[in-house]
């Protein structure tokens, strides 16, 4: 078993009587990479505060390497940060930068010259030690930013929204990057962010976050395929939201009716809490109920085509199903699709293991 590098036991946080994060427990092993995910104001920064050190929790402990940090100073936690406004020093040239932290705890020269030698290389800066900040990208800047945070080597680095002010292509690229930079230490990352397409793209594990607790933890694909509430379901990609208004259990399935009178065969839950929604993705929808390899869906169902977007490798169809219910869906793209027309009548097939039934 993993040793754990971070550990939150019933931590909690509040500010003027108001409840910012409530009773969270997580485990963080050597060398994962985690990201805290959710909306603004769900906890997630506070979170990372705590266990930067720069807010004290209202109650619980936070352990690193298995000691209680709570009455550690955040110099003294052996943890890096990297911010999403960089922080760079702007009159230190980039050696100077990604040598402070060094110089603080007392390391000789040769020490420093090696190591801010090996923490440029392991961000792809060599050969821009003599540059200033204001000489360097957008993403050069981070990367800068994070030699400097990983070149004292601290037991785990804390990142907050890095990439956010990037551009879109900038950010996809750090991206990879960032990643490859985690495999290649084997340092423990905990990621927070907003961006769900960044935590899916890095992260080992993803920690969601709703309203100052965990809404649901696990790899991105459990995260996708198997969303334990209407508000992940929701929030990690797009998601057709079906309210239920009739259940039959059926072993492993249920048949369920959504609307007034569409009936569906899908999963049966793993738990004895009522089903109120369904969710289904819309790349598990397919236009036909019978798949080109001759594949069998569980569900065929009529619907009339509204709308349809070409996104170029992709169409996104709003197919309606009946007065009050519609579907989004999305078909890959090839030279021989043929988009279907609005006002047409088509075949849908969802197979039943694509629906996730949901209690909340």
């Amino acid at each position: 078993m993993n040793l754990l590098d971070i550990e939150l036991v019933s931590v909690s946080k509040t500010f003027a009587n108001m409840s910012v994060v409530k009773d969270i427990n997580l485990a963080v092993p050597q060398g994962e990479f985690v990201s805290i995910l959710g909306p603004s104001g769900c906890g997630k920064t506070t979170t990372l505060n705590m266990i930067a050190g720069f807010n004290a929790p209202s109650c619980g402990d936070i352990r690193v390497r298995g000691r209680s940090q709570i009455r550690v100073p955040p110099e003294r936690r052996n943890i890096g940060l990297v911010f999403q406004n960089y922080a760079l020093f702007p009159h230190m040239t980039v050696n100077e930068n990604v040598a402070f932290g060094l110089k603080m705890k007392g390391a000789g020269s040769n020490e420093i010259a090696l190591t801010v030698k090996d923490a440029l290389r392991s961000v792809h800066l060599e050969g821009y030690g003599e540059r200033y900040p204001r000489e360097l990208s957008g993403g050069q800047q981070q990367r800068v930013a994070l030699a400097r945070a990983i070149a004292p080597r601290p037991s785990v680095l804390l990142l907050d929204e890095p990439l956010s002010n990037l551009d879109l292509k900038l950010r996809e690229a750090m991206r990879i990057e960032l990643k490859e930079i985690h495999e290649q230490l084997g340092m423990t990352f905990v990621y927070v962010t907003h961006d769900q397409e960044e935590a899916m793209a890095m992260s080992d594990r993803i920690v969601v976050m709703s309203q100052g607790s965990i809404a649901q933890e696990g790899t991105p694909a459990q995260i996708y395929r198997d969303p334990k509430s209407r508000f992940v379901a929701d929030f990690i990609g797009k998601s057709n939201i079906l309210a239920v208004s009739d259940v039959k259990p059926n072993g492993k399935t249920a048949e369920i009716v959504v609307g007034n009178d569409v009936r569906l065969i899908a999963r049966a839950p793993d738990d004895d809490r009522p089903i109120r929604y369904c969710s289904i993705r819309p790349e598990s929808v397919s236009l036909g109920a019978v798949t080109a390899s001759g594949e069998d869906k569980s569900n065929r169902i009529n619907a009339v085509v509204r709308r349809v977007i070409n996104l170029g490798g992709s169409l996104e169809v709003l197919a309606q199903l009946s007065e009050e219910l519609h579907l989004h869906i999305l078909v890959r793209s090839s030279r021989s699709t043929v988009a279907p027309a609005v006002g047409e009548t088509v075949a849908l097939g969802i197979d039943a293991a694509d629906i996730q039934t949901l209690a909340e």
